[in-house]
């Protein structure tokens, strides 16, 4: 399986009362399908996988595979601070039907390279599922050099990287591992156009969530080589992706797609955005509707 283009890492709804609100996740589900998405990701960290229990993780799983099975690929997050735990994980995501697992850096305990090396090996050697590494440094502590991803690379189970590193020597490094069996995937949304005009192949957006006909439509021009109008799109999304950035991920996001119907709010300790955005969530959502509609033409088209 080879992951490319636009991945949307999927925020997970909750109901008014707190509980996982099945309705609009399967809503949230076939508007990704119908925007063009490429992929989607269950329970990363835009889904707050931290705050779900194990029954609510089988729940959303087992639900988007049912939804999206065999029409885009159902990559489960599946890395927690322990091999063995990530282990068992994936085990758990695979036996629902995941097509991959996407594996942060074990946060919090800050293992050397060796051992980030060792235990990603270890988690592709068990054999449940592909593995999609995943660094974000700000997030767990650690930093998957290039280096260390270089000699993971060949791994027959390790199928690509999600960098969420923004600097652009840092996707020059890794570009050159990209083959047949390993893509270099963007975690970053305001620098991912200029990653995939370089050669990534693809980005694990956030921001796709709200706009997923106009992130298939950016993929596609970017990873085209149509530089000029990637980077007016691009252009035309950098205040939703300043917005994105205000406050702790997926706080934003979740406002906004609290506006379109899609769940009520976030877990403990994570808040609903504070008041002093709301006039400017209004206007980002309003200007994502005018985005959505021209990008959703330019496709059919």
């Amino acid at each position: 399986m080879r992951l490319s283009g636009s991945i949307t890492a999927l925020a997970t709804p909750f109901t008014a009362a707190g509980e996982l609100d099945l309705d609009a996740w399967r809503r949230l589900l076939q508007a990704q399908r119908e925007g063009g998405t490429h992929a989607v990701v269950v329970a990363g960290s835009t889904g707050e996988a931290a705050a779900l229990f194990e029954a609510e993780y089988d729940t959303l799983l087992r639900a988007a595979v049912e939804e999206l099975g065999g029409q885009l690929p159902v990559v489960a997050g599946t890395g927690l601070s322990n091999t063995a735990r990530t282990i068992e994980q994936t085990r758990r995501a695979a036996a629902l039907g995941a097509d991959a697992a996407l594996v942060v850096t074990p946060p919090y305990v800050r293992p050397t390279q060796a051992g980030l090396a060792a235990h990603f090996r270890a988690v592709a050697d068990d054999g449940a599922l592909p593995v999609v590494l995943y660094n974000v440094p700000g997030r767990t502590g650690c930093d998957l050099l290039p280096d260390t991803v270089a000699g993971l690379a060949g791994h027959a189970r390790i199928a690509g990287i999600k960098e969420a590193r923004n600097e652009p020597e840092r996707m020059q490094a890794l570009l050159p591992l990209r083959d047949d069996g390993f893509c270099v995937l963007s975690g970053d949304d305001p620098t991912a156009v200029r990653a995939m005009l370089a050669g990534a192949d693809g980005v694990v957006s956030v921001a796709s969530n709200v706009v997923p006909a106009s992130f298939r439509r950016l993929c596609d021009l970017a990873r085209g080589g149509e530089e000029a109008a990637a980077e007016a799109l691009d252009a035309q999304l950098r205040a939703l992706y300043e917005f994105l950035g205000l406050e702790s991920n997926p706080i934003p996001l979740k406002a906004l797609l609290a506006r379109r119907g899609f769940g009520h709010g976030l877990r403990l300790p994570l808040t609903t955005l504070s008041p002093e955005h709301a006039a400017l969530a209004g206007q980002i959502a309003e200007a994502v509707d005018r985005l959505e509609a021209a990008a959703a033409n330019d496709n059919a088209s």
